[in-house]
């Protein structure tokens, strides 16, 4: 089956999503973890991802090249369009952080790992 982009969030579920602002071409969130929760694998067509993070221990995990990368309060990571990654609370407690989504038209194009 081919990957086909979705743009509600029924596929995982979170602790917290909250919308800052949105345009047709830039989003800008807040979104919360709780131990253990994990946004799966996917990608986006057109917008960048870039977290950051703002309370625990933030995972965010590619597979080409593969890697994992954890950010604290204060760091933070851009991932480029149709580069699939994972996010997950890798901490013990809640992890909090903003995320900004631009320029482009948003979309979430689930991969199976």
């Amino acid at each position: 089956m081919a990957n086909r982009p979705i743009t509600d969030h029924s596929s995982y579920t979170i602790a917290a999503r909250e919308v800052v602002a949105a345009t047709a071409e830039l989003r800008v969130l807040t979104m919360t973890l709780a131990p253990g929760e994990v946004i799966p694998w996917h990608y986006h067509s057109q917008v960048t991802d870039t977290f950051f993070c703002l309370e625990g221990t933030l995972g965010l995990e590619t597979p080409a090249p593969g890697q994992v990368v954890l950010l604290g309060p204060g760091e933070s990571l851009a991932i480029p369009p149709r580069q699939p990654h994972r996010v997950d609370n890798r901490g013990t407690g809640h992890c909090r952080f903003l995320l900004v989504q631009g320029i482009g038209s948003y979309d979430f194009v689930p991969v199976r790992s």
